[in-house]
């Protein structure tokens, strides 16, 4: 498991959030390394006038009232004035080039014996040191003084700055996958040999210009589609109506000896009019039929099986428990008279059928004990026009399995052509259950 997203949506959005993370970061360290300097030196001559104004009233009050001028100064300023001693020693200062710029214009300002300290005698604040002739004091003033009093509201602005930045972007990289979306369903319907609807072609010019070309590709295959059915009907009915006349033929001949003649030509007309079938069958749009919302995939099959119980094959059906299914009943008995025939073709007379459900999947299986087909050629034996090489010497066109194939793709389901327990092939076609 991954947490990169998969779709190209949502990894744009990642991309474009990541970036604003970033240059948001950077943003904020950039304002940072350049206000510090200009509010450093305004907290500091701030402070230096807090400083000279509270000397100054010291110096000029009367000895009588500095008590009452100090508490004054306390309770409308917050500004505490102490008594120290120059040997006293204080915390050192952080290493924050914010405290060192202001130290340094402190002592510029209010001379080189000035002291700043952010804790004195446990008590924390901000703490700047002045003499009267030879004895020091300390002022007092609350920390809010040289720090930011709304961090948080800063941190919270950005974050729904960042957050509004970020929906934006969803909102446009969706505007510009949306062509890319119809794209992508039309590519699957198109795999599935569906014939898409027309995309719009719009967004910018890289999208239209790939939407028309889709557009022109499906054209081209819906008309190549269009002339090959056109193309075989016609072959069909060229070919079939001599071939009835030939069976007419057979039929009136009355020389008993030609018995044996007469029935291997009927074996051959069976055999060309059974592969135009198959022609037919896959040049045929299949995507064109009926779908029947809730069909009985089980009632399909046993309606095929019974077609060859008068002709004495041995198909022999096992259902299970199916739910309803959406099918195109006609390309589905197509499909199963496909792999039927094909099993007695190769398998000899005798072929199981049988159904189930796995929970997700449906499946349909018809199992005979011919020579099968290897694993390394079961994908391959599934083309058109495709057939093993102990398969030559018999009649076929090789396009039973194709036209299975592509039946069983149409249902959003798949082909498996797996080797069956004891010898012969398992032909399994998966439907989804839902």
């Amino acid at each position: 498991m991954t947490l990169w997203p998969r779709t190209l949506l949502w990894r744009s959005v990642l991309l474009i959030a990541a970036l604003l993370v970033v240059a948001h970061l950077a943003w904020l360290q950039i304002f940072r390394a350049s206000e510090t300097e200009p509010r450093a030196l305004q907290v500091a001559q701030q402070i230096v006038s807090v400083v000279n104004l509270t000397r100054a009233a010291l110096v000029t009050a009367e000895p009588a009232r500095r008590f009452a001028l100090l508490d004054e100064l306390a309770q409308r300023e917050g500004i505490q004035v102490y008594a120290g001693d120059p040997a006293e020693a204080v915390p050192a200062l952080p290493d924050r080039p914010f405290l060192r710029i202001m130290e340094a214009r402190l002592r510029q300002d209010l001379g080189a014996q000035t002291r700043l300290a952010l804790e004195r005698e446990g008590v924390a604040g901000v703490w700047v040191s002045f003499r009267i002739d030879n004895e020091e004091f300390w002022v007092s003033l609350p920390r809010s003084r040289i720090e930011r009093n709304t961090p948080l509201r800063w941190i919270g602005w950005g974050a729904l700055v960042l957050a509004l930045a970020v929906v934006g972007a969803f909102l446009v990289v969706a505007r510009i996958n949306r062509p890319l979306r119809e794209l992508t369903r039309a590519a699957e319907q198109l795999g599935r040999g569906r014939t898409p609807p027309r995309i719009n072609a719009t967004g910018p010019v890289e999208i239209r210009t790939l939407a028309q070309a889709f557009n022109n590709m499906a054209a081209d295959i819906q008309r190549q589609d269009e002339e090959r059915a056109l193309l075989l009907a016609g072959v069909s009915h060229d070919l079939r109506t001599p071939l009835a006349r030939i069976r007419l033929a057979l039929e009136m001949l009355d020389d008993r000896g030609a018995s044996e003649l007469k029935a291997g030509v009927a074996q051959d007309i069976g055999d060309i009019d059974a592969a135009i079938g198959q022609f037919l069958d896959f040049a045929r749009p299949i995507d064109a039929e009926t779908v029947m919302t809730e069909a009985d995939l089980n009632a399909l099959v046993q309606a095929v099986v019974e077609r060859y119980t008068p002709l004495g094959k041995n198909v022999q059906f096992t259902p299970a428990p199916l739910p309803r299914l959406p099918l195109r009943a006609q390309a589905l008995q197509r499909l199963l008279s496909n792999l039927i025939d094909n099993a007695l073709r190769h398998g000899g007379d005798s072929v199981d059928i049988k159904t189930g459900h796995d929970g997700k999947t449906v499946y349909l299986e018809v199992m005979d004990r011919g020579p099968g087909i290897p694993p390394a050629d079961a994908g391959r034996m599934l083309q058109p026009f495709t057939r093993m090489d102990h398969a030559r010497s018999t009649s076929g066109t090789g396009l039973g399995l194709a036209i299975v194939d592509r039946i069983a793709r149409l249902h959003g389901g798949a082909v498996k052509l797996l080797p069956r327990e004891g010898g012969g092939l398992r032909a399994r076609v998966e439907l989804p259950s839902a």
